[in-house]
């Protein structure tokens, strides 16, 4: 996929050079990578906006060295404070893990709808491009699959995971609104299973816990039967998605992922192999409401930007199961 675009200056719907970005949710697994690929131009500033709800500034502590690098700690669920021009609103702000939009309900809803409207009001107020970071978890439990744009999903309104669902589809609601009410320049991309380096080992999603467990020696707990789906697609591949379509003046909604599928059960097998571990699988039950299948149809990201995922997922595991491993060594280096 061709970045130059990006790279040498990108550019608001007005024509004006995008130099400084605001990323909510800067410090997690996801917007920390945005944080980085931002910085690699010279030329363009980042306010990196967080309340550590289910982060810290562990990711982003390279970056503060940094004078283009700004770090606000605040909660968007109140009106975001960043005075001056800003040219590009990233808003990724939410749980986003099993584990944490379980334990934080409320906060996850508060975060889909109060902190997208002050997002979006504060991209609004700066007449900047706004691009919300949804999630392909607004399909629910799919009945079409691959899952294209255009399907409407099939989500459990009521049930445990429909905090995480209907925050994120609310979000969408909301910033169609702004964009037809008041012409805000908006954007939606979808993000299917992304993984990589700086995911929290207790997060609760297959990638992290399969490591977490194959290098530790226990066994890997497959949820049911392990036939069911997911499509992984690595971080870097995902934020080259993310900054084509901020890039552009396409509305969205764009689905950011891999095309390329693989069972859960599947998965723990290859996460093992590549850590070299012996430790055994276990079977557990499923969760509740948990999508059977998982694909999306990236055709749309494909014809309008170019864009694909690069690199191997094998290969991204890889690079993953090191990161994990050295953050292993370093906790056990402190702790003696």
């Amino acid at each position: 996929m061709n970045t130059s675009r990006w790279r040498n200056g990108p550019h608001s719907n007005w024509g004006g050079p995008i130099r400084r970005a605001v990323v909510t949710g800067g410090c997690g697994f996801v917007g920390s990578h945005l944080c980085d690929d931002l910085l690699l131009d010279s030329d363009v500033e980042v306010v990196c906006v967080d309340n550590f709800l289910t982060s810290t500034g562990d990711n982003v502590v390279h970056c503060l060295s940094d004078d283009r690098f700004e770090l606000l700690v605040h909660d968007v669920t109140e009106p975001i404070p960043v005075p001056g021009e800003v040219d590009l609103v990233l808003h990724l702000a939410s749980p986003a893990s099993p584990q944490d939009y379980l334990r934080l309900p409320v906060e996850t809803l508060q975060a889909g709808s109060l902190g997208t409207f002050n997002a979006l009001e504060l991209a609004r107020q700066k007449l900047a491009r706004f691009v919300l970071a949804s999630t392909s978890e607004v399909y629910g439990d799919p009945l079409q699959h691959p899952q294209q744009e255009s399907y409407w999903g099939n989500v459990n309104p009521v049930g445990p995971r429909s905090v995480y669902d209907e925050a994120k589809r609310f979000a969408e609601a909301a910033t169609t609104a702004y964009r037809t009410r008041h012409g805000v320049d908006t954007a939606i991309v979808r993000i299917f299973n992304t993984f990589g380096p700086r995911m929290r080992a207790e997060d609760g999603r297959a990638v992290p816990t399969f490591i977490r467990q194959a290098l530790a020696g226990e066994p890997l707990t497959v949820t049911g039967d392990g036939s069911q789906t997911r499509s992984l697609c690595y971080v870097d591949d995902t934020v080259q998605g993310i900054l084509a379509v901020a890039a552009s003046s396409h509305p969205g909604p764009v689905n950011l992922g891999n095309p390329a599928e693989t069972t859960v059960l599947e998965l723990a097998h290859l996460v093992r192999d590549l850590s070299r571990s012996a430790a055994p699988i276990e079977f557990v039950a499923r969760p509740v409401d948990d999508p059977g299948r998982r694909r999306p149809d990236i055709t749309l990201a494909w014809e309008q930007f170019g864009w694909k995922p690069e690199t191997d997922p094998r290969k991204g595991l890889s690079t993953t199961i090191d990161w994990f491993a050295t953050q292993l060594n370093d906790t056990a280096a402190r702790e003696r």
